[in-house]
Order: C-alpha cells, then sequence, then structure tokens
C-alpha cells in the first residue's frame, strides 16, 4: 500500500531516508520524553523518532495516510528500544487540537515536515503553547525558514522572526532540495530548530508586544512614529530616537523596550 499525495493538503513525501534521520537528529536531549511529529504521512521520519524518544505520538489529517501508518507500524510488530513507552496514531487537524489534552501539560517537543499553506500557523500555535513546547524543529518553505531564523538588520526579518524569537533561540540547519520528494515542490526547503529561552515570559505586556510588533511590520516602509501613530503617542515620546527607526532595525530586545515605552505613555 501508499499513499497518494493530496495537492489540497499541501503533501509533499519525503523520500530521502539520510534527510529524515538528519532531521530527527536535530532534536537534542533535553530531558523530555515526548515528541509530536505533525504530517507524518508515509512515516519516513516517524521511524528514526521512534528510536530517539520514549514517547512518539504522530498526528495526521489525511486519513489515508492515518490507515497506511497504523499498516506499517502496528504496535506489536515495532522494534522498539529499550526506554521506548508509548507510541500513539492520531488522526485530526493540529490547529484544532489542544496540546494540554493530547499530552495532559507534559512537556513536548515538536516536529515535522509542515505543509507550506499552514507552517506559519504551526508555529503561532507553537509559540501560544511555549509552556509546554521545549523544543520544535522542522521543515519549511526555505523562504519562511530564512523569515523566521533571520535577524534585524535584513529585508526578511519580520513579525515572524520577532515573535518567535522572543522566546525561542532559532537556528537554520540546512536546505533541502526539491528532488527529495514526491511530489517535487516548486521551491527549497528549510529544516530550523528552535530551543526554548530560559526565560520565555516577557517582561511586559505580551498582547501590548505582539500589538506593537505587528503594527510596526505592516507598514515596514514606515519610520515607526508613522506606523504606530494610531497609539497616541505623546509628542516627547516621539523625540524619542527609536522612532525614526524603521522595523527591520530593530532588534527582539529594542521592540520590547519599545512596547515598555508606549505601556508608559498610558496605552
Amino acid at each position: 500500500m501508499s499513499v497518494k499525495a493530496k495537492k489540497h493538503l499541501g503533501q509533499h513525501f519525503l523520500t530521502d531516508e539520510d534527510i529524515a534521520k538528519k532531521i530527527a537528529d536535530s532534536l537534542t536531549e533535553n530531558g523530555y520524553n515526548n515528541v509530536l511529529e505533525i504530517g507524518p504521512g508515509m512515516g519516513v521520519l516517524t521511524k528514526y523518532l521512534l528510536t530517539k524518544k520514549p514517547k512518539v505520538t504522530v498526528l495526521e489529517l489525511d486519513s489515508e495516510s492515518v490507515t497506511y501508518l497504523k499498516e506499517v507500524f502496528p504496535l506489536e510488530h515495532i522494534t522498539l528500544n529499550t526506554t521506548q513507552e508509548k507510541f500513539n496514531i492520531l488522526e485530526g487537524d493540529f490547529l484544532k487540537k489542544q496540546i494540554t489534552q493530547i499530552f495532559n501539560k507534559e512537556q513536548v517537543a515538536i516536529i515535522g515536515n509542515f505543509p507550506y499553506n499552514i507552517s506559519t500557523q504551526i508555529v503561532f500555535k507553537a509559540i501560544e503553547n511555549r509552556e509546554f513546547v521545549p523544543e520544535f524543529a522542522g521543515m519549511f518553505q526555505k523562504e519562511v525558514a530564512k523569515r523566521i531564523a533571520e535577524k534585524e538588520g535584513s529585508k526578511v526579518y519580520g513579525i515572524l522572526s520577532v515573535l518567535t524569537q522572543a522566546f525561542y533561540d532559532v537556528e537554520y540547519l540546512f536546505t533541502v532540495p526539491p528532488t527529495v520528494f514526491n511530489p517535487p515542490p516548486k521551491v527549497d526547503s528549510g529544516v530550523i530548530r528552535f530551543i526554548r529561552k530560559e526565560n520565555y515570559t516577557l517582561p511586559v505586556d505580551e498582547k501590548l508586544f505582539f500589538r506593537v510588533v505587528k503594527m510596526a511590520f505592516n507598514q515596514r516602509r514606515k519610520m515607526l512614529r508613522g506606523s504606530l501613530k494610531s497609539f497616541n503617542l505623546s509628542d516627547s515620546l516621539k523625540e524619542d530616537p527609536i522612532f525614526v527607526k524603521r522595523p527591520e532595525q530593530l532588534s527582539v530586545q529594542d521592540f520590547i523596550e519599545l512596547t515598555a515605552k508606549i505601556a508608559e505613555n498610558g496605552i
């Protein structure tokens, strides 16, 4: 049995065993037991994850893939390492699932070959659940992966860069060509890894921080005094040198300090 890739689900099945192992090996040994693989497809990555962590759960939206996985990975036939405790195959949409319902507030690493069309939504959900997600690794469209990992001063540095790097240390690991997928996508892919920061809470109001970052980059060509004018900044605050900068010039720490200044302004 094989599974036909479905365009509406953004499926591109990884076929290269070496790359699958390399992605699995990107997970660190940070003391947590659970791994959640999103969109396992035909399980090329899954079998390597099973050798790395005691508890592996795969979550797949495509019912055909779920049927395939249950045939290929029947629990009684999986050769597990001595520490293996559990392997779960779940059917469903990650974006509609509550992580705490699956793992009961345990720590869990997220990994996968993510569908391009929902990859940023997956990242934002991981950020929302960062209390339970110490690590996140996987494959994205290369352009998106580079954007997430980019630092200030770059034209591709943006909302996704700041909001991810506020809570995680992000590393771009390697590039993957289209030829190792079936069907091949039209662009290169990139594998990145996030490691949650030791202090992953902000010293400012989180909702305000998100609002400032998004508003600044929504008009990224403008100086901050223009893009953030809806905050009704005082004249004295607008004299601060930071307001003549454009958003791509600001580091994550700069955005934190900017949020604090706006909060002090009475927002």
